[in-house]
Order: structure tokens, then sequence, then C-alpha cells
């Protein structure tokens, strides 16, 4: 196991889209969360607050940028991307193709 790494990230909701958003992650995919889990990430919650969703997740394994290719090749998970992906947009600043964008942790505490 892996130093355990934690990631904020953020993008905007689409406010037409939030209600559905809100209904996938209700019922998400097994398929999906299995995966993230094969992918070594764990306590990954999402919220919202004015137009914005923020996830918070811890990653526990080795290597990071393999766990992320193994899950962006995952059918399943690309399906539920492209589900998700309509209800989002770019933050302000951010390339227009990019949807989540990590944040930079400035306090924690065991």
């Amino acid at each position: 196991m892996g130093k355990l790494r934690r990631f904020g990230c953020v993008v905007r909701v689409r406010p037409e889209k939030l209600d559905y958003y809100k209904k996938l992650h209700a019922n998400p995919w097994p398929e999906v969360n299995e995966m993230i889990k094969v992918c070594n990430l764990q306590n990954f919650s999402i919220y919202h607050k004015n137009g914005f969703l923020f996830s918070y997740l811890e990653y526990t394994g080795d290597d990071y940028q393999a766990d992320q290719a193994k899950m962006a090749a995952h059918l399943k998970t690309q399906e539920w991307w492209q589900e998700t992906s309509l209800c989002q947009q770019s933050l302000e600043g951010e390339p227009e193709d990019s949807l989540w964008v990590e944040m930079e942790e400035v306090y924690h505490l065991d």
C-alpha cells in the first residue's frame, strides 16, 4: 500500500442538470463504484453548494497515473463519465475541456 494522498477537486454544475446529477449519484452504477475501489480510491464524497461540486477522495495505491489510466480504460466508467459530464462545466479561467480540477490543500488535521 502506498502513502495516503488526499485530493479535493471542484467543478461547476449546470443548474438545469443538478437534479439529474443528484439522481445519478443516488443510485451509482455498481461497476463504477467497484472500479473506484480497484483503483485504490477510498473515502470518496461529492458535495454541492451554490452551483459548485466539491469532491474529496483518498488514494492509497503506489502508482496514481497507472490507476487513473486503468479507470479511464474501463468501459462502464467511460459511459458514466459521459452521463455526468453533461451535468458539469469548466470553471472560469480553466481550459474549456477541463472539468474536475484539483484544489490546493491549505490545511489538514488528523
